[in-house]
């Protein structure tokens, strides 16, 4: 049997990875590491090549790179993109278990932050398990998420007290009631849908690079920073080709005639 771990890595240093983490990378024989095309792909690799040596130094392992399918716009719209996205990567993961892997051997893919939020890789690979006749088995290493860092780096709590949180994306950020939400972390947000709720008596917190030597922190009420949240996020994506970030929106709170 073939076995495939899913390696939360956390926001990206070594520092960052769990007890956990570092002993499976130990026993692991192949990294798969799935490479973007456009400015900054190399940033993207070195950090989990950093990880790699800092933890396991530059032998007794095999790193295989390919190239990750992009998403395309499709004309059924979204969610046919994303499906012909998902068969894409489904077909890649199948390959290289395949091609690469041999009877007995484990391979790892370091993943950010937490396998388990907003990532869709352990759906496509636990297809694969699920259709290889008991050839293929998987794990899910938990890592750090970065709606953890956010929070502790901001030094705020996630939630208030009675109040819940929701963790989102930036597509539905831009197309729902700014109204409904209170306290929002939104993440893969490509079209800064913070600027939606102007008005609304929210506050931001932002951040880029979370965990990056060039982590960057913004944070005020949404009505007063917006602009100059949007002028950092062009700068830093323009001059590095890649951002990712993360923010939580958080409605103030009003006090009654009774609060103290």
């Amino acid at each position: 049997m073939k076995k495939l771990y899913l390696i939360g890595m956390g926001p990206g240093g070594p520092e960052y990875l769990t007890i956990q983490a570092i002993e499976t990378l130990k026993r692991t024989d192949v990294f798969f590491m799935l490479e973007k095309e456009g400015k900054g792909k190399e940033a993207l690799l070195q950090m989990r090549e950093h990880i790699l040596t800092h933890y396991l130094g530059e032998s007794g392992y095999r790193v295989v790179i390919a190239t990750s399918p992009q998403r395309r716009m499709e004309a059924d719209g979204y969610k046919e993109g994303v499906k012909v996205w998902h068969d894409e990567k489904r077909a890649l993961f199948e390959r290289l278990v395949d091609e690469e892997l041999e009877e007995g051997q484990s391979g790892a893919l370091l993943l950010w932050g937490d396998p388990g939020i907003y990532d869709q890789t352990v759906s496509l690979v636990a297809d694969l398990a699920a259709s290889s006749g008991g050839t293929l088995d998987f794990e899910i290493i938990p890592g750090i998420t970065s709606v953890q860092m956010l929070t502790a780096r901001h030094k705020i709590p996630m939630n208030r007290v009675g109040e819940s949180i929701t963790i989102t994306t930036g597509r539905h950020a831009e197309n729902c009631d700014p109204a409904d939400l209170d306290n929002a972390v939104v993440m893969l947000d490509y079209n800064a849908s913070f600027q939606r709720f102007k008005g609304q008596d929210m506050d931001v917190y932002w951040a880029g690079y979370l965990g990056c030597p060039d982590e960057i922190l913004v944070s005020g009420p949404v009505d007063e920073v917006s602009d100059d949240l949007l002028a950092t996020k062009a700068a830093v994506r323009e001059k590095k080709g890649w951002l990712m970030d993360i923010y939580l929106l958080r409605r103030r709170q009003r006090r009654g005639k009774g609060d103290a």
